[in-house]
């Protein structure tokens, strides 16, 4: 590992005399990007990861002065995957310039796969609400160049954060909408009720008996197959008991779904939202009485 470190600092002095040195403009360029690779390589390989993501971008610095953008831009994402093992501000930091350069060449195919994975990395440091902003930019990209599934898995991640920050109109619209899209596609259509489980849920959230009522009936008009799902019972038993104030029967209700279809965290979270609203109802009017 200490001899890959030596050959790359080795590769690197090189390099930097390349830089500092006479040469064709290019020429001394091209020299120089070479020995950035083979040093940042080596780095790579002594797992000195901060030095590695650093050479990268003295890598991508040397393509841009020779105009290759598309090069540079990988470069920078070379650098962000080896930051990622150090600093995360790092490697967003060059994702971001790599976004930049991709978006500037026409490759926003590319731009769409490095905001997910920016997004993704702000999710793994609990940063939700920047996670919401690039899950959102990823969507968009990926809509627009039509990769139709990677732009939903991007949505359902903002609706589900959205929820977390009990933005739940905004999920409910994001659900709302991936479930009619899907009703279309055959490979698709099976996930509709979850979709719908998803936003009556959040409706569930917001506690509108009223409105959880209205988006059931809406539920069954878009898919006439969903009054007949466990999905749709679980949603309109629960809805029942909101209207009723009985956290007992609400208790009851979602065990018997949870036992048969294990409820994901999110989902118990949500559901526990709802009971805790129910709880503190409950208990005013034992108050008032």
């Amino acid at each position: 590992m200490g001899d890959q470190i030596a050959r790359a600092e080795d590769f690197e002095k090189k390099a930097e005399k390349k830089l500092s040195g006479w040469g064709l403009f290019g020429s001394k360029y091209e020299d120089a990007a070479d020995l950035f690779d083979k040093a940042a390589n080596s780095f790579k390989l002594g797992k000195s990861w901060d030095k590695a993501g650093s050479t990268y971008v003295k890598l991508a610095n040397c393509h841009l002065k020779l105009e290759s953008k598309h090069e540079a831009a990988q470069a920078y994402v070379d650098a962000a995957h080896c930051y990622k093992k150090s600093s995360i501000n790092e490697a967003i930091s060059c994702l971001e310039q790599a976004v930049n350069m991709f978006c500037e060449i026409g490759r926003l195919s590319m731009a769409a796969r490095y905001f997910k994975e920016i997004a993704e990395l702000y999710e793994s440091e609990q940063n939700i609400e920047q996670a919401i902003v690039y899950f959102e930019k990823s969507a968009d990209f990926f809509q627009n160049e039509e990769v139709t599934t990677s732009a939903n898995q991007c949505k359902q991640k903002v609706a589900q954060f959205a929820a977390q920050l009990e933005q739940y109109q905004k999920s409910i619209e994001i659900y709302e909408e991936i479930a009619r899209q899907s009703l279309n596609n055959n490979l698709l259509k099976y996930g509709v009720k979850g979709h719908l489980l998803n936003a009556g849920i959040c409706q569930l959230c917001k506690g509108d008996v009223v409105a959880i009522t209205n988006a059931l009936e809406r539920y069954q008009e878009l898919d006439p197959t969903f009054s007949g799902t466990r999905e749709y019972k679980l949603l309109a038993d629960i809805a029942s008991a909101l209207d009723e104030e009985d956290v007992a029967k609400f208790t009851d209700v979602v065990k018997e779904f949870d036992s048969m279809t294990p409820l994901d965290s999110w989902k118990t979270t949500l559901l526990l939202r709802v009971k805790e609203k129910l709880k503190a109802k409950e208990l005013e009017e034992d108050d008032l009485t």
